[in-house]
């Protein structure tokens, strides 16, 4: 007997979000890529989007790597800001 009530598995991926966590190297590019290509995810990387607005010299690029420059941690907001930035394109 099936669940009526269950979304079928393409739906219910459609409407989920999923965050990896972990040091360098642990695997997260990995098993993002995993999830892409077997269920379409999109998957957004902050230290891929750091070092592309970097390397294309745009405003939150230079501000980044002026913290980054100094050893410290990008704020929030600034990642924030490029992921938004993201979505948008």
């Amino acid at each position: 007997m099936t669940d009526t009530k269950t979304p079928p598995l393409a739906t219910q991926l459609q409407q989920m979000n999923i965050i990896l966590f972990g040091p360098p190297g642990s695997g997260k590019g990995t098993q993002a890529k995993h999830l892409v290509r077997n269920y379409g995810f999109v998957h957004l990387s902050t230290g891929d989007i750091l070092r592309e607005e970097i390397r294309n010299k745009t405003a939150l690029g230079e501000m980044a790597a002026s913290y980054m420059r100094k050893g410290n941690l990008v704020p929030d907001s600034f990642v924030g800001d490029m992921v938004k930035k993201n979505f948008v394109n």
